[in-house]
């Protein structure tokens, strides 16, 4: 062996002083704007809004249709656009074009406007998570003994927005209350979060960026290649459970906020309840970790929706406090866990090459729940039952999904 090449040999790596867990939790805040705020804080506004507009239960679930409309454009042109230019780039264009939708939601009262608004954000949104979600598993990637953590700790940053919506929007609604549309002013708070969750987001794009610009070199080091592909046929059931989480979770996180206000629950009681929820979207970061590590299968997926689907069910069956406030903690420290669980699924069975394929898959069957959802749970709402059985529906369709994913194999 040559002399050089036999010192290289023997020559230590240098330390990796990346660091992982802070660069997570910036890059969650992506997390936070796109589905935290952008999604949910929908769920907020809908009273006031119904209220001031005199909306249907049926309108105002469109509205979370359209923008799950706009989730869905978004992520079909994903894939296109990665080819194009780097998750980087697409992430933080979609975190400012999502931010400029929220405000621009502000100054319309007409319902055909308000709707296209919610599709755009949806479009950005979409860009936004799921490239976040990508660049997570990344990082994952190079501390696979963290990678569970890691990928949790990104998607938890939906639980800051959560509360970052139920402590602005109350607040607000009060100052602004006695002018004329007054939830228009909770909007262009919302947006001036966003923007501040933007903006720190700088740093780990910047920092992410450069570790894309190493990673051809790296894969050419790394020796003969994986030819795994990603393929539909091989994740048919990991698909079809996800699409019913889809069609489950948002008809609670659209809603429920209605329900809690037609039992009678006081608005400090709301906002208790929205930032708990929020607060154990953060936690479950650190609470399925291990599941998602473990399981190469369908079966974290199957559990975290069987999970959902008790949540989602217990507002439906009763108004006693204590049981509210545990569907909402439940529910909060499992839903953003079902995603992080089909992103943790692509990882194990794919090669790193084929990532952006599966999660854009997953991503557009997430999507194509979220249509049905939101418009079928207000259609039900507007009938006999209230929405009460709304909910009902969204727990079996969660239930249905988790017997789906129960039968994925890993492959």
């Amino acid at each position: 062996m040559p002399r050089s090449t036999l010192s290289a040999a023997l020559t230590p790596e240098p330390p990796d002083r990346t660091p992982y867990v802070r660069l997570a939790l910036a890059l969650s805040l992506g997390a936070a704007v796109s589905l935290g705020i952008t999604r949910f804080a929908y769920g907020l506004l809908l009273p006031p809004m119904r209220d001031d507009l005199g909306w249907s239960y049926t309108l105002a679930g469109a509205m979370n249709t359209a923008n799950a409309v706009g989730y869905l454009i978004g992520a079909l042109a994903m894939s296109w656009l990665l080819r194009r230019t780097s998750p980087t780039r697409v992430l933080m264009a979609g975190a400012l074009f999502a931010t400029l939708f929220m405000a621009a939601s502000g100054f319309f009262t007409s319902a055909g406007a308000l709707m296209g608004q919610r599709a755009l954000a949806g479009v950005a949104s979409a860009l936004v998570f799921s490239t976040g979600g990508l660049l997570a598993a990344r990082l994952g990637a190079r501390q696979p003994a963290r990678s569970g953590f890691l990928l949790g700790l990104y998607y938890g940053g939906t639980g800051l927005g959560i509360v970052a919506s139920a402590l602005v929007v109350p607040l607000v609604l009060q100052a602004a209350r006695g002018q004329a549309h007054a939830w228009a002013w909770a909007w262009w708070a919302l947006a001036l979060v966003c923007a501040l969750a933007t903006a720190l987001m700088v740093w780990p794009a910047r920092v992410l960026a450069r570790h894309e610009a190493a990673t051809p070199a790296q894969a050419a080091a790394a020796g003969t290649p994986d030819r795994r592909v990603f393929r539909l046929n091989d994740f048919a059931f990991g698909l079809l459970g996800y699409a019913g989480f889809g069609v489950g979770y948002i008809g609670y996180m659209t809603f429920v906020i209605a329900l809690l206000r037609e039992q009678g629950a006081s608005p400090g009681a709301v906002t208790a309840f929205y930032a708990l929820l929020g607060v154990a979207v953060v936690a479950s970061s650190r609470i399925w970790a291990g599941l998602l590590d473990r399981h190469r299968n369908g079966r974290a997926l199957a559990l975290l929706n069987a999970l959902l689907g008790v949540a989602a069910i217990l507002p439906a069956l009763t108004s006693a406090w204590p049981l509210v406030m545990a569907s909402g903690l439940l529910f909060g420290g499992v839903f953003l866990s079902v995603v992080a669980s089909t992103t943790a699924l692509v990882r194990h069975n794919l090669p790193p090459s084929q990532w952006a394929a599966g999660i854009s898959a997953f991503t557009v069957v997430f999507a194509a729940g979220q249509i049905a959802g939101p418009t079928v749970v207000g259609l039900i709402a507007d009938g006999a039952g209230g929405l009460a059985r709304g909910l009902v529906f969204s727990a079996v369709a969660l239930w249905a999904g988790a017997a789906l994913a129960w039968r994925q194999r890993a492959l």
